[in-house]
C-alpha cells in the first residue's frame, strides 16, 4: 500500500500524514517542491523535528540553496523511497501540495535528465525562446534578458504541459489517493492566519538571512513567502504590501492546487473537521480500510 495525502496549503495534510504514520507503521515522503531545500523552514511551513513525532521523513531538506532541483530528480528519489521503504515492509506515505511532483513519481512519465539540459536552446535567441513561453502563459512578466531564467521556465512550462495532457497508466495497484479539504472561505482564513504566525515566528529574519547568503538562489526567489519580502529587502516595495502579496499569492496557488487535484489527481475528498480533527483521522481509516478489503 502506498498512501497519498494531497490538497491545498494549509489544510492539514502534514498533522493528519503523522498520525496515519503512527498507525500503519509508515514513513513520509515528501511532495512539497520548496520543502526539499535546507533552511527554508518557517515560510514553507515544514514540520518541526517535535511535530514529526519520530516519523522517519525523505526528501526532506536534501538540497541547498545553492543547488538546484527539478521534476527528474524528484521523480527518480521519490520511486527510489518508495522502494526502500517497502523493502523495510513499512508503508510510504507521500504527503505535500505539489501535485506535479506526485504525478510524476506514480505514473508512467518518461523524464530523463537530458531535460534539464539547456543545448536544444543554443539555437534560440531570447526573443524567441520568450514568445514559445507566451504560448503556455499569455500573462507571463519575466525578465526577457535573463536567458538563464527564460530557458528554465521554459524547460519547466514542457514538462508540466507533458503531464497534464497525456495519461501514462498508474505503475503502483496499491496507491490510495486522499484529499484534504475545506470551504473556500476558512481555507483562505487559514492561509491569512498562517501567515501572520509565520511573521511573528521569525519569518522576515528568516528571509533576510538567506537572501544575503544567498542572493541568487532560484529557489529562494521563487518560493512564495520569500519572494515577496525579497522584494521588500530590496526597497522594491512596502513591508504591508509584502506581506499582503504573500497572503494573496497563497491563496492563489491554492486556487492553482484545487485545479490540478480537480483534474489530474483521482483523488477522495475528505472534508476537515477542525473542532475534532480525530473525526477526519477516522473517516480517512475507515476509508482505507474498506478499500484494503
Amino acid at each position: 500500500m502506498i498512501i497519498v495525502i494531497t490538497g491545498p496549503t494549509g489544510v492539514g495534510k502534514t498533522k493528519l500524514s503523522i498520525e496515519l504514520s503512527k498507525i500503519y507503521n509508515g514513513e513520509v515522503i515528501n511532495a512539497d517542491s520548496m520543502q526539499v531545500y535546507k533552511e527554508l523552514d518557517i515560510g514553507t511551513a515544514k514540520a518541526t523535528l517535535k511535530e514529526r513525532a519520530g516519523i522517519p521523513h525523505h526528501l526532506l531538506d536534501i538540497k541547498s540553496l545553492d543547488e538546484d532541483y527539478n521534476l527528474f530528480a524528484y521523480q527518480t528519489d521519490c520511486r527510489n523511497k518508495i522502494t526502500e521503504i517497502k523493502s523495510h515492509h513499512k508503508i510510504p506515505i507521500i504527503v505535500g501540495g505539489t501535485g506535479l511532483y506526485i504525478k510524476a513519481a506514480l505514473y508512467d512519465y518518461k523524464l530523463s535528465a537530458e531535460d534539464e539540459k539547456d543545448d536544444e536552446f543554443n539555437e534560440l535567441s531570447n526573443t524567441e525562446i520568450y514568445n514559445e513561453l507566451i504560448n503556455y502563459d499569455k500573462d507571463l512578466v519575466i525578465d526577457q534578458n535573463n536567458r538563464r531564467r527564460l530557458v528554465r521556465y521554459l524547460n519547466k512550462k514542457r514538462k508540466e504541459t507533458l503531464i497534464t495532457s497525456s495519461e501514462p497508466k498508474l505503475l503502483y495497484d496499491d496507491v490510495i489517493f486522499i484529499g484534504l479539504t475545506t470551504d473556500t472561505d476558512n481555507l483562505y482564513r487559514i492561509i491569512d492566519n498562517r501567515v501572520d504566525k509565520m511573521i511573528i515566528s521569525g519569518l522576515v529574519d528568516e528571509v533576510k538571512n538567506l537572501h544575503n547568503k544567498y542572493p541568487q538562489s532560484r529557489a529562494l526567489n521563487t518560493a512564495i513567502g520569500y519572494k515577496e519580502l525579497i522584494a521588500f529587502f530590496d526597497n522594491q516595495d512596502t513591508f504591508n504590501n509584502s506581506i499582503n502579496l504573500i497572503k494573496k499569492n497563497s491563496r492563489n496557488y491554492a486556487k492553482r492546487q484545487y485545479t490540478f487535484f480537480n483534474n489530474q489527481l483521482n483523488l477522495k475528498w475528505f472534508n476537515v473537521n477542525y473542532d475534532n480533527f480525530n473525526t477526519t483521522i477516522n473517516d480517512v481509516i475507515n476509508y482505507i480500510e474498506e478499500v484494503q478489503k
